[in-house]
């Protein structure tokens, strides 16, 4: 049973679709409002309020599943809304603290810098124990009710993308109610800023040191779920480009530092800043010669997991040699698109998409419009769709799109390369496989014997399948081998690690055989290795 509440707020959703001529997205005729379509969405979806905002915020990032022309209205979603009262920020901050503010904070300022449709922020002061001076800060305070206001319209959403794949085929296809569930856990993970608060102090700790980006420090002792204080930075907007300008701020190394740091959190630290539009990107002018990013607002990360990381440096590489072959079966080894698709088909279209982007100098060829096509592309083959590679899709064009802002000759490809090889030499190369080896070996010696001994009882017990003596002598046979090469190996690890002790002794050392000692272990262990691998 539907509640009042509920219908009523179905009926203003259908005020709104009616009052904007959205019925065109389920088929209908067009509207007769000779606004785009996508600035029509995008209108209405900023009358409904913040779920609706962010959901299409979301749709924005999702090439595969709305048009360009839509996705790009879309960005451009302004989520801001006039200020609740301070009294009740000040009373939402002394309930989760417990403490009255004053106790807090030595100064707490009413008017907030910023309001948007979740939170909003307010500057203060922070008192600091047994001593008599303070730090600055900033104290996020979130929406009375909102928590209620976002669950019931997510509800709302699940109902209406059920309707939608019932009612239409068109809409059907967008697969409605699995791209609600996808953004679900993202709208509500906002409402806990405790989270945002760890993903910031993650990040300050992988970027620690660094000069080319500073992440706050988190108060976590005034630190709630619905309150967030942070050290307040102080910095020029990224928006400003002509105050940049007039300091004399060096924006090709601008450009490059932000490229380097997406490619950082990307393969090196492997958590990023999933939200880096202008608005959350400031600038430490100290040294405009050398000028540095301060990062804002940490409610969307991103992480990718090891295949995913080799799929996206492996895709790079083989996209930049135009080897579009093994684009499409690193697609299909990644299980991303169905299994029995031809790798011949899938290459002929990546081809199609790919070579008018090389009639362009390569520092003009964008890295995020390669990923944008290649979504579209694999859409027509049922790719299944990885939220995390969506949202580096949409930090990527983020990026990229600023750092040409600010320097139109920028070689993304130039800055990337050294750090995706680094990458590549430390997770791919024969140094990575070999510390792979050595960490594995111990815990496969000790099982593959119970393994072994399993998988031969079940065959004379003859569970599941059948099979002749010879192929279980021939099983048998297999299994000793593996033992054996596994043995081989261990003794290479072994002797490998001697060569390096002796290679590494001290002078005086080497002077009494040591130096000779490992330079024969080396060629034993690689005798070892070789004859082991040969063997496979």
């Amino acid at each position: 049973m539907i509640s009042f509440g509920r219908l009523r707020r179905i009926w203003q959703i259908r005020s709104v679709a009616r009052r904007y001529g959205l019925y065109e997205f389920a088929g209908r005729k067009p509207a007769n409002d000779p606004r785009p379509r996508g600035e029509r969405l995008r209108l209405a979806l900023e009358e409904l309020g913040p779920v609706f905002i962010k959901f299409g915020q979301a749709l924005s990032t999702r090439p595969d599943l709305v048009p360009a022309d839509i996705a790009s209205e879309l960005a451009g979603l302004q989520d801001r809304v006039p200020p609740f009262p301070s009294t009740e920020a000040r009373a939402i901050v002394e309930a989760e603290i417990g403490k009255p503010i004053a106790a807090v904070f030595a100064e707490f300022e009413d008017v907030p810098m910023a309001s948007a449709s979740v939170a909003q922020v307010h500057a203060a002061r922070l008192r600091v124990e047994g001593e008599s001076e303070t730090i600055d800060v900033v104290v996020k305070v979130l929406r009375p009710g909102i928590d209620a206001i976002m669950r019931s319209d997510i509800e709302l959403l699940h109902t209406l993308a059920a309707l939608a794949e019932r009612f239409s085929a068109d809409l059907r296809r967008l697969r409605p109610r699995e791209v609600v569930a996808e953004y679900e856990k993202v709208l509500l993970d906002e409402l806990d800023l405790m989270r945002e608060g760890a993903s910031c102090a993650q990040l300050r700790r992988n970027w620690l040191g660094s000069d080319l980006i500073y992440h706050p420090l988190v108060f976590w002792d005034c630190t709630r779920t619905r309150v967030l204080v942070m050290e307040r930075i102080y910095g020029i907007s990224i928006r400003e480009l002509d105050k940049l300008r007039a300091l004399d701020v060096d924006f090709r190394v601008l450009s490059e530092r932000g490229v380097e740091i997406f490619f950082k959190q990307t393969f090196v630290h492997n958590f990023f800043h999933a939200d880096m539009h202008p608005g959350n990107i400031f600038v430490d002018v100290s040294d405009p010669k050398r000028p540095s990013y301060l990062a804002v607002d940490f409610g969307i990360v991103g992480t990718l997991t090891a295949s995913d990381q080799r799929y996206l440096a492996e895709n790079f590489y083989a996209f930049f040699n135009r080897d579009y072959k093994r684009v499409a079966e690193l697609h299909l080894e990644s299980e991303w698109i169905p299994e029995g698709t031809r790798v011949e088909d899938f290459e002929a279209a990546i081809r199609t998409i790919c070579e008018p982007i090389f009639q362009r100098p390569l520092k003009e060829i964008s890295f995020g419009f390669f990923l944008l096509r290649l979504f579209q592309v694999a859409r027509r083959f049922n790719y299944q769709v990885q939220p995390q590679l969506v949202l580096l899709q949409k930090t990527l064009l983020q990026i990229e799109g600023l750092g040409r802002q600010l320097n139109p000759d920028l070689d993304l490809w130039k800055t990337a390369k050294p750090i995706m090889e680094e990458w590549m030499r430390s997770r791919l190369g024969p140094a990575a496989t070999l510390e792979r080896m050595r960490a594995q070996a111990p815990s496969l010696a000790v099982s593959l014997p119970e393994i072994a001994e399993h998988a031969l009882q079940q065959l004379r017990r003859g569970e599941g399948f059948g099979h002749s003596r010879r192929e279980l002598d021939a099983l048998r046979e297999e299994i000793r081998a593996g033992n054996q090469r596994i043995l081989q190996m261990l003794a290479a690890l072994g002797l490998a690690a001697v060569a390096m002790a002796a290679w590494f002794a001290e002078p005086d050392s080497r002077l009494l055989g040591l130096h000779g000692l490992g330079i024969a272990a080396a060629l034993v262990s690689s005798v070892c290795l070789w004859r082991a691998l040969r063997r496979r």
